[in-house]
Formats: C-alpha cells, sequence, structure tokens
C-alpha cells in the first residue's frame, strides 16, 4: 500500500509538472518531509528537476538536497546560477558542506567553493584536513559556545541569537579560553533561575572525542551513551566541533555495509544504491577476493592428490567430503561472525582471546559430538540399510564421525581466532569472514579426514 502510494504521488508530480501547475506543485511539496521529496527528485532525474526545486522554500531546499544521491546533487548543481548556488551553500551546515565537495567532481567542487562565503570556505578547508573516517571529517562546527560567568538569561539570550545558525541548540558548550570545561542544556537554563551562573548548573564531567578518533568508535559512543550530539576537542581540549546523532547513525550504516561486503568477500569501494553500481563497478568490487579466494582453494587440490591412494582403496570415503567440508565451513563461519560483531561492539578485545578460545572450544566439542551422533545414526540406517551400500562399515562411519568432530572443534577455534588477530594486527576484523574461514577449514577437514582414514582403516 505504501509503495502504491509513492507511486501514485510522483505520477501527481510528474503531470502537474509537466502541465506547469506549479502552485499545485509548491503546495503537495510543503507537505512533505525533505527525504521524501529527495525521493521524488531522484526517480524523476531530468532537466525540469532544477525547475521543481526552485520551488522549495530555501531551508527545506537545503534539507532536501543533503537527502539526496550525488547523481541528484551534481545535476541540480549544472542546472543552478551561481547566485543559486550560494544560496544553497549559505542554507547548508559546514558538515553537509563538507560531505557534498567530498562526493563531487572537481570542477563541481571549484564552483562550490568559490561561490562560498570566506568564512564557509575557511571552516570547510578546516574540516577538510582531517583524516578520512576520523571523528574531525564527521563534525560540524556550528555550535552553541557558552561562557562560564554568563548567567541563564545571558545563556538563553545569546542562544536565541545564534541558534537559528547552529545544527543543534539542545546541547550547549561552557568554554574557556576554547578549552571544553563543561556542556549544558537548554532544558537546565530554562529551569534555573534567571541570574544563575552557568558554571554553577553545567555538568563539568565532559564526554568527548578526540579530532583524529575513528569514526566507528564515535558512532558506537553514541549507542553506548544515547547523545543527540558529541564534543570534538584537540589534543589540548579545545572544543574544536561537535559530531550530530544524524551523522552517527550514517556512520553505522556506511560502516555496516562495508562490514557486510567484506564478510561477503566483496571490496568495498561503492555508497551508491545497488540498481545504481554498473555492472563493470560490481565485476571490479567481487573479482579481486574471487581470485584470490581460487588461488588458495588449490590447497584442497594438492591434498586430495596427496592422498589419491587413500581414496583408491576405499571410494566410498569420496561422498562423504562434501558434507564435512560444509559442515567445517558452517562451524567456522558462526564462530566468526559472533566474534566479529562482538569485536565491532567493543563487547571483546584481543586481551580476551584466550577466554573466548576456551568458550569456543567447549561449544565445540557439544556440537562435535551431537552432530557425530546424529551422523553415525544416518549414516548406519540411512546410507548402509535403505540405500544398501555395503561399502559403509562400522569403522568407515566412525571415520567420518570422528573426522567432524575434529573439524568442527579446529573450525570453530581458527573462526574465533583469526578475526581477533587480524583487528590486533591493524587489518579489519570482517575481512576474516565467511569465505576465507571456509577455505582454511576445507583444506584443513581434509587433511584430517584422510589422516584418520589412513590410521583407522589402514589405507
Amino acid at each position: 500500500m505504501e509503495r502504491k502510494s509513492s507511486v501514485d504521488l510522483f505520477d501527481t508530480i510528474q503531470t502537474l509538472l509537466e502541465n506547469k501547475k506549479y502552485a499545485a506543485l509548491r503546495d503537495i511539496l510543503n507537505t512533505m518531509n525533505p527525504v521524501d521529496i529527495a525521493a521524488v527528485f531522484e526517480d524523476l532525474q531530468s532537466e525540469k528537476t532544477a525547475l521543481l526545486f526552485r520551488l522549495l522554500p530555501k531551508e527545506t531546499a537545503a534539507e532536501t538536497f543533503v537527502e539526496m544521491d550525488e547523481d541528484t546533487q551534481e545535476l541540480l548543481i549544472h542546472g543552478f546560477s551561481d547566485t543559486e548556488l550560494k544560496e544553497l551553500i549559505d542554507e547548508l551546515y559546514v558538515d553537509d558542506a563538507v560531505d557534498l565537495i567530498e562526493e563531487m567532481p572537481a570542477n563541481v567542487v571549484k564552483r562550490i567553493l568559490r561561490q562560498a562565503d570566506p568564512e564557509t570556505r575557511k571552516e570547510i578547508n578546516e574540516i577538510l584536513k582531517y583524516p578520512e573516517d576520523s571523528a574531525g571529517s564527521i563534525m560540524t562546527t556550528e555550535c552553541v559556545i557558552l561562557r562560564p560567568k554568563m548567567t541563564a538569561e545571558e545563556a538563553i539570550k545569546r542562544i536565541r541569537r545564534t541558534g537559528i545558525d547552529k545544527e543543534t541548540i539542545y546541547t550547549c558548550y561552557v568554554t574557556d579560553n576554547s578549552t571544553l570545561i563543561g556542556i549544558v542544556t537548554i532544558k537546565t537554563l530554562l529551569l534555573s533561575e534567571d541570574d544563575e551562573v552557568v558554571e554553577n548548573i553545567m555538568e563539568t564531567n565532559v564526554i568527548s572525542v578526540n579530532t583524529l578518533d575513528d569514526q566507528e568508535v564515535v558512532a558506537q559512543m553514541f549507542n553506548k551513551y544515547n547523545f543527540l550530539a558529541l564534543p570534538v576537542v584537540d589534543g589540548e581540549n579545545r572544543l574544536v566541533g561537535i559530531v550530530t546523532v544524524d551523522d552517527a547513525i550514517d556512520v553505522m550504516e556506511e560502516e555496516a555495509t562495508e562490514d557486510i561486503q567484506k564478510m561477503a568477500a566483496i571490496t568495498p569501494n561503492t555508497e551508491k544504491p545497488y540498481d545504481r553500481i554498473g555492472v563493470f563497478e560490481t565485476y571490479a568490487a567481487r573479482i579481486p577476493w574471487l581470485l584470490i579466494l581460487m588461488i588458495s582453494a588449490t590447497f584442497t587440490g594438492m591434498i586430495i592428490t596427496g592422498f589419491e591412494d587413500a581414496l583408491a582403496g576405499s571410494l566410498v570415503l569420496s561422498a562423504f567430503i562434501p558434507m564435512l567440508m560444509d559442515t567445517g565451513g558452517n562451524s567456522g563461519s558462526q564462530a566468526s561472525v559472533t566474534i566479529i560483531r562482538a569485536l565491532s561492539l567493543g563487547e571483546i578485545e584481543f586481551k580476551d582471546i584466550f577466554k573466548v578460545i576456551f568458550k569456543e572450544a567447549r561449544v565445540s566439542l557439544l556440537c562435535g559430538v551431537t552432530l557425530a551422533a546424529a551422523n553415525f545414526a544416518k549414516i548406519m540406517l540411512f546410507d548402509r540399510l535403505v540405500l544398501g551400500n555395503t561399502g559403509i562399515t562400522v569403522p568407515v562411519a566412525l571415520v567420518v564421525c570422528l573426522t567432524m568432530v575434529v573439524t568442527i572443534f579446529i573450525a570453530k577455534l581458527v573462526g574465533c581466532t583469526l578475526p581477533m588477530i587480524a583487528k590486533k594486527i591493524g587489518f579489519d576484523p570482517a575481512v576474516m569472514a565467511s569465505p576465507f574461514i571456509t577455505t582454511i577449514v576445507d583444506a584443513i577437514s581434509l587433511f584430517v579426514y584422510f589422516r584418520i582414514a589412513t590410521a583407522i582403516l589402514h589405507i
């Protein structure tokens, strides 16, 4: 129903635009949320996009522009006059302007900076100096700053005078010679007496982040403390900006997408929606890891080749290879995904590796024994009796089941340790996920299988 309503609304807007019913269009757009308006623009993608954009009030236009994808933004910028572009840049918050510049081609960036006023251009350049994916790169400098000796009445007057240009006014920051010394909320100010001094009502136990802190760490702090904004300070505890919750949510989405791509053996190289990614771009993101995994999988072939005589001596063993490899891979993936999630949430650290190994070892033994018992019954009752495969004997079933226990034990240990080691040495733990773990476990499970078979069956 919601999808149908969106389609009907788009068709209505498109019809009104074609018939030049601009007054009706303006009335419809004024009732819509900027996010929904942005979706309409993205679907429209025509020369009339700029015309429709001009119907929006300045503030709504800026909010809508921020929600658009980069292709739509670039299309609009090309359709703007210099005056229109300047008006848009003036309405954008600094962090949104920085995001825009980072996504646009060089020729568009030059035009944007040329139209920005000197103060905005300076703030943009300051933020661009910080490393990518750092707290400084996602912060905004537009926050309410108060002085410790102000009264509550003076503070409220300052908020009224300067708040219109700030991204958030709920939390205000108290500084002394640019050094962050406290925070105070608008609620506290409103409920205080007019002559109450800010330094007496502010919170001095301030949680902040450094400009060079990783953006993922910053996002986790929002999740942990339920902040609406988080102050960003330099090495001398001077307030340089704030990160707001909307930017933290964007970081969470970006990091989650990146981790999912890495866990699926895809090189994370784009933030575009799937339907806007070209075939070659998709190919380029997938092929490197597929080549690596294909080459690494040759180890399994080498192991099988090395035990050709064992296979020739008992051909029935080959029938259980896929099951053992799949079970080992699945077991390792379960452990790795669990550990990767715990690492990303800060629930465990490298120092906990032995505790993790001890836990996963017990889990693997329970899982291995349970699966081995069920598999032994299945082999003897179904494969031997129902299917009539006389080549399956008790020793063969024993080889398969023992291999399963050992494989699951090794797979879970590999799955839990590799992500932790990867993070310790500076790699993203998500790289050590399903495809990578499965490739390692496949080789190990085959080696264990043939070793056990050789020892028990004497082949």
